[in-house]
Order: structure tokens, then C-alpha cells, then sequence
């Protein structure tokens, strides 16, 4: 099919500066050499035509294709709405490859089980995120009855799904990520739970428990319950639930993995369960799938749903506006059915069978700021689960209007809604609360339920200039109450929060919270509010901050059971990149990891390095690194000719940087921790200014191990890991890490 012929008036899209990287590096097309050849009016005007032109098959749709190709652009320019990145991406193209979230069934075969990783390397080569159960594999050491060998277990096949993964880069433009799920009575639980221990582990996996209603009782009663060997159905052993819920939280307190999804839960609602049980999700966990089944999904921004009243504030929802849009949007998603070319036919089977679409939201926490309304109040959860209620409402509303124009979808008979006399209906599912990490970016909002990450961050843009970025709401609440300025600007995005600024009005601190502003257990209300109406599940993570306790964790994965959601994650601010090395031997380093002490390197018998001499104002520094593995491993600094106090100070700092370094703190930290500190003699050497000792060790550092990239010499947190492609700090959000700035984003 031809794209349809683009108007002479298409208006040109408006595009943050933040827009114009992510999509020049990860969407618009590009020639061999890697140049883009397209512009976003020409991405989405490709996109809008090519999804409008399945219109032409329904005779008795009410819309011409070159009509309602008009309408998908304005929509998706006005950042109303967006469909997943895969969408963006390929629609219009050879690739054709529409939807993000796939589940593959892993069996209990060899033959089977490289079927799975054959089919995941051509997913991720699509574009899309894999997930997977591997409750059906036998427990490690079981017997396999057609060779008398051993199985080898869940775990060992793991990591060959996650080394494969490792080779492919999804589309050239995202990075392959899984989920991987074990049931919680499986015989290899135990070791499944513990095995991100080791950091850098099962890097592109997201791991959770598949835990059951008969589990939770047993952890309520405090009592036992039995690991069933898959291939068999015999009891192998019985654990006492409580304590393995107990290794759940403590796992998820020093890394945040795994995390937990209710298996009951999530098949009580599943529309097709004569079709089989659903064992998995996708990568983030919010999109419970069939075996062999794909997902579309899009969000509607929420922030561009704001009716201003008549004096500029006191404004309210325009639910006139959000109607036509869910219904245009339900449109778009159900073309995209039409216009997708799946990698493998039972996937077109499987998705043909139920055409489910998953419609979600983004731009929350931008509506409530112009709402003048804390996200952590009973007014925003009441107000969230009104909104998904009209959303669900709505979009089901559309997938009957569909049915009516199209037909209901194949296995509508044999499904709830057929056997209930509920519809017809055109989709089998309608709502999904999908990440939106690099489509917010794109729209220039906040992220799908979240709060936001910092009301005003620094970002590093050409020639390592910075720009303050700030929340638009935010500035304009403060230019209302007189209380703007540059310089306030430059204060908040150290620390992205007003919590402790009293000087600013009571209301703007209370009204403008973020993230790690808000108590855990309204994170939780919030996506049990959302999760109340929504066909799938909700991609949200509680964010805690890291002095929170292994008791706190406990009582969220209590209370995400009593609430009703379908799963849960959470994240403890900095545990990720400050968890300590495991070198797999040894009570001491696992108790020390456990209490949150670091695990320092034990030195070789030999170690080879180089000496660097450099001038400063207090004499000649002769700096010796020794390395391990061509990194970084300790650090000697001896000055010539100095008094015994600077003498001493340059053998304290080259300990503590040793110190640092067999601790695995990263090079890229420890320079912008020393890097500028100011002496009384700074001395040019080379064209730069070496500043002092420690100034100096940065720069050996720095020129030495970081390729040339400039570090911001400003004091950082230890507790951010940094985005690879740009240097950014990376925020955790909807399960996966996110820098703000490239749309990098890490799942696993």
C-alpha cells in the first residue's frame, strides 16, 4: 500500500529539544550511513498513514482513510496521544513490526526451549520485549527420563535466553529486555529468587515470582506449602511460606529484583481462559499475555485534558475532549492489528483470535499539578480511578462501535463476554497502563501514573553546555505567586525537590511533590486506583527512598495483594548501583552485602600499572594506578619535594580512592567527586588548569578511562547509576532505568 499523499498544509509539529534527540536518534528513518532522511512531520505523517489506510478495509466504516489519516496526525502532534515506540518506528516501513509486547512459551524440551530463543532473537530484531515462564522446566538435577541425564534447571537455560539477548539490539534502535517468571512453588524457587544476587546478573532480564492466593494464605498462617516438580506433579519438599515472603522482601530491599505478580489475579481476569492460563507478562509486568500473544499499546497525555477557567486557574477536566479521543485512539489500536506484521505465525494467530489492545495514559502527574491537586491525597486517587473508569468505559464503548462496523473479534463466542452476553466486542482487551519512558519524552510530559522524577533538573546538551529544564507547571505556579527566578531554578535542580524549602508558599510545596516526596503507601493506593479499571495491568513502581526498611517493603507487598493489584514493584533509591560485589565464597561478603556494607577487593600477589608525573602548584605528583583487567584497581600518589603534611595528604587521598575503586565505585564517580576541588597554588600543565591534588587524579582519570567525554566536576549522588549513551543520571521508573535526556532506557 502507498503512503497516503501528505497535504499541502500540514502544519510542522511542535518538537522539545529533548523530542528532537530521541527522535533523531531512535525513530526517524535513516540511510545506510546512519542519516536520518525523515523528519518528525514526515515520521508522523508516515505513521498516520499508515495506520489510516486499514480503514479502506470495512465497508461500513464511518471514516476515509485520507480523512482519518488527517485526524491520527493532529492527534499524535498535538501529543493527545502516542502509540508504543514499535508503532512509531516501523509503521509505513518493510519492517512493518507494530507492537511492543510479546509472551513465548518456554516447554519442557530442549526442541522447545531453543524454539523460544530462536523466537525471542527475532522479536527482539522487530522491536519488540519478550516475556517468558519457565515453571513448565524441570527442577535442576531432576532426572530426564529419555537420555537417564540430569536437567540442568530453570536458571542454567536463563542465562542463555539472556546471553542471546546481549547479542541483539531490537530494530538498531532498542535494546532487547525480557521478563522471566517462576511460579513460587517450583523446586528451584529458592535459587531463582536469589539469582540477581550477583550484580550485573541476568542483566536484560526482569525477574518476578509468580505467586499464588494458596502461597499468600500460607504466609498469612505462617505455614507450609509444597514445591511440585512440573513434570510430574509430586510434592518434592514443603517450605514454610513465610520465610521464603520474608527472602522476597529482603531481595527486593538490596536490589529491587525480583519482583512479585499474582498468577490468580491475573487469570480471574482473563477474558479467553479457554484458551489456556496466562503464565507470564511482558517485560514491565503490565501486560499479562497467552503464550504466543501480542499487545499494541498507546496512552492518551491526560495533561492536555485541562479545561482553564475563566481567571486562568480553577479549571477542570475536559471529558468531552478525553471521550474523543479514547474513541479515535481505540480506532488507531485496532488498525494497528491490521497493519502489523508479526514475526511468526502463531503469533498472527494468536493475536487474530482476540485483537486485544492496550490503551493506557501518561501526562498524570502534569494534570494534577494543573489541577492543583497533591498526588498524595485521597482527591488524586479518587480522581484517578474516576479517570480510568471513564477510559475503560469509553474504550469499550469504541470496541463496540468497531464490532458493529467490523465484526466482533474470532474467539468472542468461546470467551467471557460472549458467554456472558456482554457484548459484542471488537477487542478482547482495551486498557493498559504501559510505561511511557521515551514517549513521554517525545510529548514533553510526565511519565504514565508516576509522579514526577525532579520539578527542575541540569541537563548537559552541545559542548557541555548545561540547560536548567523545569517543570512548565511548576515555573508558571511560581511566576503566579511572584516566586520565580533563575538562580531558584539552578537551586532545585540539585536536589529536583521544593520539600525543604520553606520559604516557598506552603501550597506550591504541598501541591508540587515528587517521587521520592511521597510516602510509599500512596505510590501503592495510586496504581491500585488505576489497576481497579484496567483489563491488564499497571506499569508503576514505589519509589523508596534508601533508608527504608525491610518492614516497609513487607507491609507494600501485603498491601498490593489486599488492594488488588496484579503486581508490584519497587525500588530503593540507590540499590541498585550501590550493591555490593558477591564473590560467591564466603559467609562474611553475604553479611556484609546484607547489611549494607560494601565488599572490598582482595588484592592480587601482582599487579601492573603505569606512573604518570604531573605539575601542580605544590610540586611534581608521580601518580600510579595499577590495573585489573584494564580498569582502575589502586592508586599511589607521592609528591616530590613537599613538606610532610601535603606528603601525607597525597598517600590519604590515593588510599581512599584505592578504597573506592576495590569497593566498585565507578571511575566516571570518583572524577566527579575530586574533579575542580580548588587548592591555594593551581598550576597550567598541558592547557589545563590542574587545580590541586585531587583535581589532578581526576584529570589522569579522566582523560585516561572516560574516552575523552567532560565530567561535571559538581558533586553527584552516589546513588544514580548513569546512562552510557549520554552521561545522565538515570531514573528508575515503570520497572526499567530511564535517562529523561537520550530515551535511554535498561531494563533488567
Amino acid at each position: 500500500m502507498s503512503e497516503l499523499k501528505m497535504p499541502a498544509r500540514l502544519p510542522e509539529p511542535i518538537i522539545n529539544e529533548n523530542a528532537k534527540i530521541v527522535l533523531q536518534r531512535r525513530y526517524l528513518r535513516k540511510n545506510t550511513e546512519g542519516v536520518p532522511y525523515e523528519d518528525p512531520k514526515g515520521m508522523f505523517w508516515r505513521v498516520a498513514s499508515a495506520i489510516a489506510q486499514e480503514e479502506a478495509k470495512y465497508k461500513d466504516s464511518s471514516y476515509k482513510p485520507a480523512a482519518l489519516a488527517r485526524e491520527f496526525y493532529d492527534l499524535m502532534t498535538s501529543y493527545r496521544f502516542l502509540p508504543n515506540s514499535p508503532t512509531l518506528m516501523n509503521a509505513g516501513t518493510g519492517l512493518g513490526q507494530l507492537a511492543a509486547c510479546f509472551v513465548l512459551p518456554v516447554g519442557d524440551s530442549i526442541e522447545e526451549i531453543f524454539d523460544a530463543v530462536k523466537h525471542a532473537a527475532m522479536i527482539h530484531k522487530s522491536g519488540g520485549g519478550t516475556g517468558f515462564s519457565f515453571s513448565r522446566l524441570r527442577a535442576k538435577a531432576s532426572v530426564v527420563g529419555s537420555t537417564g541425564g540430569v536437567a540442568s534447571g530453570p536458571l542454567s537455560f536463563l542465562r542463555i535466553f539472556n546471553c542471546a539477548t546481549e547479542q541483539i539490539k531490537q530494530g538498531g534502535t532498542r535494546r532487547g529486555a525480557n521478563m522471566g517468571i517462576l511460579r513460587v512453588d517450583h523446586p528451584d524457587i529458592m535459587e531463582f529468587i536469589k539469582a540477581k544476587e550477583r550484580d550485573g546478573e541476568l542483566n536484560n532480564f526482569n525477574l518476578s515470582v509468580g505467586l499464588t492466593e494458596k502461597f499468600m494464605r500460607a504466609v498469612e498462617k505462617k505455614e507450609n506449602y509444597d514445591l511440585v516438580a512440573p513434570n510430574s506433579g509430586e510434592v518434592i519438599e514443603s517450605l514454610n511460606a513465610r520465610d521464603v515472603f520474608n527472602l522476597l522482601v529482603h531481595k527486593a530491599w538490596e536490589s529491587g529484583d525480583p519482583g512479585i505478580v499474582f498468577l490468580d489475579r491475573i487469570n480471574r481476569d482473563n477474558p479467553t481462559p479457554k484458551q489456556g492460563e496466562i503464565e507470564s507478562t511482558n517485560p514491565c509486568g503490565e501486560q499479562p499475555l497467552l503464550p504466543y500473544e501480542a499487545c499494541n499499546l498507546g496512552s492518551i497525555n491526560l495533561g492536555t485534558c485541562y479545561l482553564k477557567g475563566k481567571n486562568g486557574h480553577d479549571g477542570e477536566i475536559d471529558w468531552d475532549e478525553l471521550k474523543r479521543i479514547i474513541h479515535l485512539a481505540v480506532r488507531f489500536l485496532d488498525n494497528v492489528i491490521d497493519a502489523s506484521i508479526y514475526p511468526l505465525p502463531q503469533i498472527t494467530e494468536t493475536v487474530g483470535k482476540n485483537r486485544k489492545i492496550g490503551l493506557g495514559v501518561m501526562g498524570w502527574a502534569d494534570l494534577l499539578y494543573q489541577l492543583r491537586v497533591p498526588y498524595n491525597s485521597q482527591t488524586a486517587v479518587d480522581l484517578g480511578e474516576r479517570i480510568m473508569k471513564f477510559v475503560h468505559d469509553e474504550s469499550r464503548s469504541a470496541s463496540k462501535t468497531l464490532a458493529a462496523e467490523r465484526g466482533a473479534f474470532p474467539a468472542y463466542a468461546d470467551s467471557v463476554f460472549g458467554e456472558a452476553n456482554l457484548g459484542p466486542y471488537r477487542n478482547a482487551t482495551t486498557t493498559t497502563i504501559a510505561p511511557t519512558g521515551t514517549l513521554s519524552i517525545i510529548a514533553g510530559c510526565s511519565s504514565g501514573v508516576e509522579p514526577l522524577f525532579a520539578l527542575s533538573f541540569v541537563r548537559n546538551v552541545m559542548d557541555n553546555d548545561k540547560l536548567v529544564e523545569t517543570n512548565p507547571f511548576f515555573e508558571n505556579a511560581l511566576k503566579d505567586a511572584n516566586a520565580f527566578s533563575p538562580n531558584l531554578m539552578e537551586e532545585i535542580a540539585k536536589v529536583g525537590t521544593i520539600r525543604k524549602m520553606r520559604h516557598l508558599p506552603e501550597e506550591i510545596r504541598t501541591v508540587y511533590v515528587t517521587a521520592m516526596d511521597i510516602a510509599p503507601i500512596w505510590h501503592l493506593k495510586m496504581q491500585a486506583a488505576f489497576q481497579k479499571f484496567t483489563d491488564n495491568a499497571v506499569s508503576k513502581t514505589v519509589n523508596l527512598p534508601n533508608s527504608a526498611t525491610k518492614e516497609e517493603i513487607w507491609d507494600i507487598y501485603w498491601k498490593a495483594y489486599e488492594y488488588g493489584c496484579k503486581g508490584v514493584t519497587v525500588y530503593r533509591d540507590g540499590s541498585k548501583t550501590s550493591q555490593v560485589l558477591c564473590t560467591g565464597d564466603g559467609d562474611k561478603a553475604k553479611d556484609a552485602k546484607a547489611a549494607g556494607k560494601s565488599v572490598v577487593k582482595g588484592r592480587p600477589d601482582v599487579i601492573y600499572g603505569f606512573t604518570q608525573k604531573i605539575a601542580t602548584g605544590l610540586g611534581m605528583l608521580f601518580l600510579t594506578v595499577n590495573e585489573v583487567d584494564n580498569k582502575p584497581f589502586e592508586v599511589f600518589a607521592t609528591i616530590g619535594k613537599s613538606g610532610g603534611s601535603i606528603t601525607a595528604k597525597a598517600e590519604a587521598i590515593g588510599r581512599l580512592v584505592s578504597l573506592a575503586l576495590r569497593s566498585g565505585v565507578e571511575v566516571r564517580e570518583i572524577v566527579q567527586q575530586l574533579k575542580g576541588i580548588g587548592g591555594e597554588n593551581p598550576k597550567f600543565m598541558k592547557k589545563h588548569l590542574v587545580k590541586s591534588i585531587p583535581d589532578a587524579i581526576a584529570y589522569v582519570f579522566e582523560s585516561r578511562y572516560l574516552q575523552g567525554e567532560h565530567v561535571d566536576g559538581e558533586v553527584a549522588s552516589l546513588n544514580h547509576e548513569l546512562c552510557p549513551e549520554c552521561g545522565e543520571p538515570l531514573v528508575f521508573e515503570e520497572g526499567c532505568h530511564i535517562c529523561k535526556s537520550c530515551a535511554y532506557t535498561k531494563c533488567g
